[in-house]
């Protein structure tokens, strides 16, 4: 990996989390309202003393400055809805939950998503594949809330299998984590399946199959590897629908991660809040997508990082 391609990336990074950081901010200026209008029979004065307290009466162009120190020293700042919680402590507190979910919902549409595709692609014009179809279309088709709730009313409500919410163990995880995992699974899957019908009418693949080679061998050793890069595409965009996702997903099933931090504070405009865990987010998402141009070189060696295609 060169030097240079290291240094632009992180330059790309920097300039993409300031374009963030900034948008967040004017979008909530140009909010209306304020984190304390909601407070009933409070006098003006005492209103008044809030925004002093927290730095609301002062110039925008001065707040902008104390936002953006904030995100280079990684302080930033207090929740305005939470008394004695701060947006760092919300992030350590909701990390881990949220990490937890988000982990077992990409590998299970990992799993499941390439397993149908390969069972697509493989068995056409068969029963495995109209199956591997129709289970595709439903996950791509009902949205992930939806899909939340009709769990909860069939595993949880009638047959009493899983609990219907909260945190606490494993079995609490089962239902969000199907919820997040339908549609990457169901995505994966096309995915999948398209590529791998492409690579079976590869020369090399029929040469392999002629020489006496079982289908279930290529498609281990020549077909699944080469099948996959599509798919390594997709985990940059996976990560982010299923953290974005993770938002209405945690706030129905009532689990204490980010994503219903999230929700809560946009209810409450706890503007620190949401411009905290809005970069977080953003910083994450970029990781993510560095980390996916790794992978590359690992399914295809002809891609190499830091050098352009002639």
């Amino acid at each position: 990996m060169k030097k240079n391609y290291l240094i632009r990336k992180i330059f790309i990074l920097a300039g993409s989390l300031f374009v963030v950081a900034t948008t967040t901010f004017l979008l909530m200026q140009a909010a209306p309202g304020d984190p304390f209008m909601e407070e009933q029979n409070v006098p003006e004065e005492i209103i008044k003393n809030m925004h002093a307290h927290y730095g609301l009466d002062q110039p925008w162009y001065i707040q902008y400055i104390k936002y953006l120190k904030g995100i280079i020293t990684w302080n930033l700042g207090p929740s305005f809805k939470y008394e004695g919680r701060t947006v760092n402590h919300i992030i350590r507190e909701g990390l881990p939950i949220s990490a937890i979910l988000g982990l077992e919902a990409i590998i299970l549409s990992l799993f499941t998503g390439i397993i149908l595709g390969t069972i697509a692609a493989i068995h056409r014009s068969r029963w495995q594949y109209h199956l591997a179809t129709i289970v595709a279309v439903i996950g791509i088709s009902i949205p992930s809330f939806v899909m939340a709730t009709f769990l909860q009313y069939i595993f949880a409500m009638k047959l009493n299998l899983v609990p219907v919410a909260r945190w606490g163990s494993v079995a609490h995880t089962i239902l969000p984590t199907l919820s997040l995992a339908a549609l990457p699974t169901a995505f994966i899957a096309r995915l999948t399946r398209s590529n791998m019908l492409e690579v079976l009418e590869q020369d090399y693949v029929q040469t392999a199959l002629s020489k006496g080679l079982s289908t279930r061998q290529v498609v281990l050793k020549h077909v699944l590897k080469n099948s996959l890069l599509p798919v390594v595409t997709y985990i940059g965009p996976l990560c982010s629908a299923i953290l974005t996702g993770s938002f209405i997903i945690e706030k129905i099933f009532g689990i204490p991660g980010l994503g219903k931090w999230m929700v809560t504070s946009v209810t409450n405009r706890d503007y620190t809040v949401i411009m905290g865990l809005t970069m977080f987010y953003g910083f994450l998402l970029m990781v993510f997508v560095f980390l996916v141009d790794l992978l590359y070189t690992l399914f295809d060696p002809r891609i190499q990082i830091g050098k352009q295609s002639r």
